[in-house]
């Protein structure tokens, strides 16, 4: 089951909820792109880097001095103000929760469950999510009280390799700009990534089994993230693929990095914006893998703008035509949740409605 299923039950449900995982399996990049999508309102906190005060609100004497009040810092007040202007629920998200002392714990509990920040209360519907890695794996780990554990229903994280080679290419419909590198060049090499863990989707994740072997570079999903980040930056600076070597196998590692280089360097695939100029000239590639990278590269530089994304549609007819039908359907889903209201649907869709299926809503 993929995690933004849970993460929106997890929101309707307004029980506190907390996810275990590895680290760098992208469990803080999830809940923000979560937020995104709900359009909520978001504010972390990350104890380890927070006084206590941060979150249990600052002990100070009343005007007449016989009396202690807790005035909250300012996060909580500026997330009601985000909720009254944006009219949604908010999520209060404790990253990385088992970093925090056991004396610096007791004000959680108030915040998971009475939704209370000192004196300070937030809307009663706020959700509250937190993280935390294994304790083997934290850094500075501590135990959870068992009073605090226990307002938590505990959700192990999943990775998906499928549903995150699928989502990367559109960074999850809302990709970050990164200054100096265009977004068509970030997403070529997203396609790049996503296609080559499709293949290899056992290298999505390996968490190093010799504990001294975790300070190094190894490959998750957050490497990956900033192997094709670093990657991007090169291509766009006039460098080739195997210039960002370096970066590459610093972000995952020697072994994964070399594969990726290595499957990269017999790939021989046309520039997205040349399929899109003239998509009645396109020709799939002959391999799956290949194939998934240019439609993945065609999806992404087309959601974006009206008229690439109805020109990628096009593209996703021919390709299930020229016989890649299940790669055609796994491109043409994220065109169809890219869609804005306002977009026309091409007919081309409708020659793909036979193999999508979780689109078919975003199409109407």
């Amino acid at each position: 089951m993929r995690m933004y299923r849970i993460l929106e039950w997890a929101y309707r449900s307004g029980v506190p909820v907390l996810f275990w995982g590895e680290p760098g399996v992208g469990k803080t990049a999830a809940i923000h792109a979560f937020a995104r999508r709900m359009g909520a309102p978001i504010a972390t906190i990350l104890p380890s880097i927070r006084e206590r005060t941060d979150y249990a609100g600052l002990p100070t004497f009343t005007e007449t001095r016989d009396a202690v009040r807790f005035v909250p810092p300012e996060w909580p007040k500026r997330l009601v103000e985000a909720v009254e202007r944006t009219r949604r629920r908010a999520i209060v998200f404790l990253d990385e929760i088992n970093t925090t002392p056991p004396s610096d714990q007791p004000p959680l509990m108030a915040l998971a469950l009475e939704r209370r920040v000192g004196d300070f209360r937030l809307p009663p519907d706020t959700a509250v999510f937190a993280a935390a890695n294994p304790p083997e794996l934290a850094a500075a780990g501590w135990d959870l009280s068992p009073p605090l554990a226990n307002r938590f229903i505990h959700i192990r994280w999943s990775t998906n390799a499928e549903a995150w080679y699928e989502e990367f290419p559109s960074y999850w419909g809302s990709p970050p700009r990164l200054p100096e590198v265009p977004e068509d060049v970030w997403s070529r090499v997203r396609a790049l990534v996503a296609g080559f863990i499709r293949v290899r989707p056992d290298l999505l994740l390996q968490v190093p089994q010799d504990p001294s072997a975790r300070g190094g570079a190894w490959p998750s999903p957050r490497s990956w993230d900033h192997a094709s980040r670093a990657l991007a930056a090169v291509v766009a600076s006039g460098g080739s693929v195997a210039d960002g070597a370096p970066f590459v196998t610093g972000a995952v590692g020697d072994g994964a990095g070399t594969e990726f280089l290595k499957w990269v360097k017999e790939l021989d695939l046309p520039d997205p914006d040349a399929v899109l100029a003239d998509p009645d000239g396109f020709r799939v590639p002959r391999r799956g893998d290949h194939a998934y990278a240019v439609l993945a590269a065609v999806a992404a530089r087309a959601c974006d703008d009206e008229k690439r994304w109805q020109t990628a549609w096009r593209v996703m007819a021919r390709a299930r035509k020229q016989g890649v039908p299940d790669i055609a359907a796994a491109a043409a889903r994220r065109l169809a949740r890219a869609r804005k209201p306002d977009w026309k649907v091409p007919q081309e869709a409708g020659e793909l409605l036979d193999v999508l299926r979780d689109a078919h809503e975003a199409l109407r």
